[in-house]
């Protein structure tokens, strides 16, 4: 077994507490399970969690193994971890990952500041990967660096939007039964075929579920189970629910879980889940305003156009400058991509042209830098035109090339001076 790179604390957020500008990383506070076991009558106990990793991507037809993927140029497999991560009452998260992938996942956890992770090589199948795992926490095996949970989660490595809330009823689930699993409904219905390929029966759907994950054990239940597990359950087995039942005896806890919980299995799932990921952290942004005295007003109505809890700024160029500054040193922007709008507006009868396109387009050049450490800075020149009308329609453009910018993440548009 191996240990990741140290993970230091975590990205921090910047001193000045700036409304809207948090990271979608923070963690969970540990009071959650004292709360949550009150109320349920148990005590809290120790957990830690196995994420297979060693699969091979076969069915997305990719050269990259699924969980490597990038969304958003970050690996699938990070935010899955972050979403573990969050949840302080998990000590231990192991990932099984194959030898050939195992620097690439030490990489990851050091160029992410994951924490609490330790490795283990992936088995060929599985079952196989989680049993690796399952050894790892064990205390009969030899160098064994952790100490064993009285709980255990297993997740699956391309599931990344688990919530605590599911999390916290399957362990709770499996601390009194001895097994839980999270369910869903069947969206289609299963049919079983004949030897001849035609229609031999089917299930009637409203009494079958579909098992996803996680799922949660006592430790003694599955690695047990996991000990007396014959090859062929081993090899061609994909139920941790049935081995717990087949050799521990014991009937799992079913838990229903949240929409969230699908897979990432095609290609088409990447776009699904990036899409997911943008409205989750499309809070992530700092609309910077350069206003003059009597320009104060517009800000404001672009604000209110806009109609969500932006970081919105008013500032000049230097001081957006000194903002970036900040938050390249925060590290705020290590797990998601912050997006900085410089707004500014141009009057032609007050300000000449050229006077004012020669400070803005230093935006060019600083974009250039920031980027380096994933913070998007575009540039917005809107009109300022007396006429009370045109200065509506301008702000309105305004506002919708801001809502595009967040919610796109364009790298293309990093740097580049749009106009409404």
């Amino acid at each position: 077994m191996e240990s990741g790179p140290p993970g230091g604390s975590g990205p921090a957020e910047p001193g000045p507490r700036l409304r809207g500008l948090r990271g979608a990383d923070a963690t969970a506070s540990a009071s959650s399970w004292s709360r949550f076991g009150a109320e349920a009558g148990c005590r809290a106990p120790a957990v830690a969690a196995v994420l297979p990793a060693g699969g091979s991507g076969e069915r997305m037809g990719v050269p990259t193994p699924k969980q490597f993927c990038p969304i958003l140029e970050r690996p699938l497999i990070s935010y899955t971890l972050q979403a573990l991560e969050r949840v302080s009452w998990i000590r231990d998260i192991v990932v099984a990952v194959t030898g050939e992938n195992m620097e690439t996942m030490k990489g990851i956890i050091q160029r992410y500041r994951h924490k609490r992770i330790s490795l283990v090589e992936a088995g060929v199948t599985r079952h196989r990967s989680i049993f690796n795992g399952l050894k790892a926490l064990a205390e009969d095996q030899p160098n064994c660096r952790l100490s064993k949970p009285e709980v255990v989660i297993i997740h699956d490595a391309v599931r990344p939007f688990v919530e605590e809330d599911v999390l916290l009823r399957v362990v709770t689930a499996a601390q009194e039964h001895g097994a839980s699993g999270a369910i869903r409904p069947l969206v289609s219905t299963v049919i079983s075929p004949s030897a001849d390929s035609c229609l031999d029966h089917s299930l009637e759907r409203a009494k079958h579920r579909a098992s996803e994950m996680p799922q949660a054990f006592l430790f003694d239940v599955i690695y047990e189970a996991y000990q007396q597990c014959s090859d062929y359950d081993l090899e061609f087995g994909t139920e941790c629910l049935h081995l717990a039942l087949k050799y521990s005896h014991i009937k799992a806890k079913l838990v229903e879980g949240s929409p969230d919980l699908w897979k990432v299995t095609y290609k088409r799932d990447l776009y699904a889940a990036e899409s997911i990921i943008k409205e989750r952290i499309s809070q992530q942004v700092c609309v910077v305003m350069d206003t003059k005295e009597n320009e104060e007003h517009v800000g404001r109505c672009l604000e209110e156009m806009l109609k969500t809890e932006l970081n919105v700024m008013t500032s000049d160029f230097e001081e957006t400058q000194r903002l970036l500054n900040m938050l390249e040193e925060s590290n705020l922007s290590i797990l998601y991509p912050v997006v900085v709008i410089s707004v500014h507006f141009l009057d032609y009868e007050s300000v000449p042209f050229g006077q004012k396109m020669e400070k803005v387009m230093q935006i060019r050049e600083f974009a250039k830098e920031v980027k380096k450490r994933n913070i998007l800075l575009s540039g917005l020149l809107i009109y300022f035109p007396q006429e009370e009308q045109k200065l509506q329609e301008s702000l309105r453009q305004g506002a919708t090339i801001i809502a595009a910018l967040i919610k796109d993440r364009n790298s293309g548009l990093i740097g580049q001076l749009l106009v409404a």
